[in-house]
């Protein structure tokens, strides 16, 4: 009862809130004129009475003409340069019969809010009815609930969020989002950008958190290097080393069980940022060796990943008072995110100096770090990209990984076939890995892509609409924030044939012995779709082809222990320790 009592204080304490949200939403920041212009707010979260007659027909009239300006200005407050055109738009999309002939937004099914509360109350302990740190199974629960479209208001501090569960429709919001998507940031990240360290980044937020022209200049500056075949290809050999060194470390962790510790997706942890590290930062990082200690930089730096990416559905979902003063948890994301800034500021300036002595690579392909700062003549945007890199990755790669040894383990079926596959390719199982061999991995990429499918490491993508759209025939205004549910559509019949099992051969061509069914290109897209594809996603694929080749084709992988619950922390993955038998062929 006194954590219900402390719930309710806070959410009511928010009010206050609330009132300036009200306030600030009334003006949404246009891109053509150097004044705020007034508008109607549509937030729902600044709409206590909104279950009333009054509040309902206000709600009808300004839905049609403005997106969430509270989020909007809140954001611009946070961070300027991060801002997106809000203005009203051009009526001929309205003149159009599709638009016209389309529902009203407000009519889309969804959690209906209550006075002062909103919705927010559904994510409270005992009361709610959502857990919000298990936004997978939300997201399944809203669709099992509403259907293929779910509009989620009345999040106290937030903007509508709308799911879409109709693929199609996803589609077409992709292939019709310009060149510069905007996709609901992280406003935490945002405002460490943007306000907290501003003497740092200044103009160059990255591509983590960033939109607009800015997002799309510092993309471009950055986004042909990582990207590159050429550059791919050099990182095999020194991403094999990293993995040959992860296994000899495997081996000393067994015990005399042949398992390996509980703690194991630390292990993990620790190979993916030696992976990163030698591909961001151009440097062995030295997190296999045998006597790493707790408090040593690698595992800060893991730690410092962790808890900034783990912490943000608290950070966002919950009621947002870190955006007005600092609490503790904002106060701990700060301190850790300095740390980071710190160490890639420490790797990039000696990446640099070394460059100025050796000067530019003459044998062989350049390092990726090598390529931004020639091409770019700003350690800056070196440091940034590095970041941003580090950041999202470390936790993302590990997950996945994480994940995929799981499948493998509870799937022996699965393991034996790609087991076959590696014997076939590589003979001696200390052969060296090519390009080419890579690319005859048929069946260990379809598994790789099936994992994806049915367990979403990142549970799903979106994006802030730009244009007046028609979605599942309702009238939906630009700025509303659209929600693409990967782990609810990648399991879904309509989409993809048998969906509940898992068939890798669904991927195969049939030439490779792949099997006919049904399977919407869109249902599935771990990496996202569009310019704002993941930029990171071939050194992704790269590592965890590597890791699973080189350990499947000379180690069996077992689970002999309770099954595991997926879960979410920052990513879906399985919940608990894996204590995987490994044993040597």
């Amino acid at each position: 009862m006194t954590s219900l009592l402390l719930n309710l204080m806070r959410v009511t304490c928010n009010t206050n809130t609330l009132t300036a949200l009200a306030v600030a939403g009334r003006y949404s920041f246009r891109s053509n004129s150097s004044s705020a212009q007034p508008s109607t707010s549509s937030s729902a979260s600044v709409s206590p009475t909104a279950t009333t007659k009054k509040s309902t027909n206000l709600f009808k009239q300004t839905k049609r003409q403005n997106s969430s300006a509270t989020a909007d200005a809140a954001e611009v407050t946070a961070c300027p340069h991060f801002a997106f055109n809000t203005a009203e738009s051009t009526s001929a999309v309205h003149h159009t019969a599709e638009w016209q002939n389309a529902l009203p937004y407000h009519e889309i099914p969804g959690p209906k809010p209550i006075p002062i509360l909103g919705n927010t109350w559904r994510m409270m302990p005992i009361i709610g009815q959502y857990t919000i740190g298990d936004v997978a199974k939300i997201s399944s629960q809203l669709h099992e609930q509403y259907g293929q479209i779910v509009r989620f208001s009345g999040l106290i501090g937030r903007p509508d969020l709308l799911f879409i569960y109709d693929v199609d429709e996803i589609e077409k919001c992709y292939r019709n989002e310009g060149p510069t998507p905007f996709r609901p940031s992280m406003p935490s990240l945002v405002k460490y950008k943007g306000v907290v360290r501003k003497d740092f980044f200044g103009e160059l937020g990255g591509v983590v958190g960033v939109h607009g022209e800015p997002w799309r200049e510092f993309r471009s500056r950055v986004q042909k290097p990582v990207l590159q075949l050429s550059t791919i290809r050099r990182y095999l050999q020194p991403l094999e080393v990293v993995t040959n060194d992860f296994l000899e470390r495997c081996e000393s962790l067994l015990d005399a069980n042949s398992e390996l510790p509980d703690d194991f997706d630390n292990e993990i942890h620790k190979w993916s940022l030696e992976c990163i590290g030698r591909v961001a930062l151009d440097t062995r990082l030295g997190c296999l060796e045998s006597n790493l200690s707790p408090d040593s930089e690698p595992q800060q730096i893991i730690n410092a990943a962790k808890y900034a990416l783990r912490n943000v559905a608290t950070l966002e979902l919950k009621a947002p008072y870190w955006r007005y003063f600092p609490t503790p948890l904002w106060t701990h994301y700060v301190k850790n995110m300095n740390f980071f800034v710190e160490v890639c500021m420490k790797y990039i300036k000696t990446a640099t100096e070394n460059l100025k002595l050796k000067g530019p690579c003459t044998n062989g392909e350049p390092s990726l770090l090598e390529k931004v700062i020639l091409s770019q003549k700003d350690e800056k945007i070196a440091t940034i990209m590095a970041l941003d890199l580090i950041l999202v990755g470390i936790d993302t790669i590990s997950m996945a990984v994480c994940s995929m040894l799981y499948q493998l383990a509870t799937r022996p079926e699965e393991q034996q076939k790609i087991h076959e596959e590696l014997k076939r390719l590589m003979p001696d199982p200390r052969q060296p890995l090519t390009i080419q061999l890579l690319d005859q991995m048929h069946y260990l990429k379809a598994f790789i892509k099936e994992v994806f499918r049915m367990y979403s490491t990142v549970i799903g993508n979106g994006r802030t609409l730009q244009e007046d759209t028609v979605i599942c025939g309702y009238q939906v205004p630009k700025g509303i924030q659209a929600v693409f549910p990967t782990i609810v559509t990648g399991n879904m019949e309509e989409y993809v044939s048998d969906a509940a099992t898992f068939k890798p051969a669904r991927w195969l061509k049939p030439s490779q012995g792949g099997i006919e069914g049904k399977l919407h290109p869109f249902a599935s897209l771990p990496y996202g779709y569009g310019a704002r594809m993941c930029l990171g996603r071939r050194f992704a694929d790269l590592e965890m082809q590597i890791l699973l080749s080189k350990l499947l084709r000379s180690y069996k992988l077992e689970y002999e222990h309770e099954p595991l619950e997926y879960a979410v922390t920052f990513m879906y993955a399985p919940e608990g320790p894996l204590k995987f038998k490994m044993t040597k062929y």
